[in-house]
């Protein structure tokens, strides 16, 4: 296990990319998909690379509350499949509430990394080149 200082690991690194929105890199040789024709990318890439002995251990806290979320979401459909019993109701917006924690949280990790939100955070009909 890593101390809450050291680098981030690849794996933590992908981790981080996807809560952030950002989708796979693929391999360092990779052709017209790859990060380095993107500034942004590219960026983001150096600054996690690149952070403060504190920055390192504030993002792993990030991850950690973002999985946490990342999980009851997953587990919010135990409960899909009941609207009512006895005296307790279903929230019938419990996923989408949760979503809604979920990616405001992912979004508190890209503004704190200075990194503007990965496509998989925006907007559909919006497009950023």
């Amino acid at each position: 296990m890593a101390d809450a200082t050291d680098p981030l690991t690849d794996d933590e690194l992908v981790t981080v990319r996807r809560f952030m929105g950002y989708p796979a890199m693929g391999g360092i040789n990779s052709s017209q998909q790859s990060w380095r024709f993107f500034r942004v990318y590219g960026f983001n890439e150096w600054r996690l690379r690149n952070l403060a002995d504190a920055e390192v251990a504030q993002v792993r806290q990030y991850v950690k509350d973002i999985a946490s979320l990342e999980t009851a979401i997953l587990t919010a459909s135990d409960n899909l499949d009941t609207d009512q019993a006895a005296v307790w109701t279903h929230n019938k917006n419990e996923v989408q509430d949760r979503m809604g924690l979920f990616n405001r949280w992912r979004r508190q990790l890209c503004q704190f990394l200075g990194v503007p939100p990965g496509p998989g955070l925006r907007s559909a009909n919006r497009v950023v080149i």
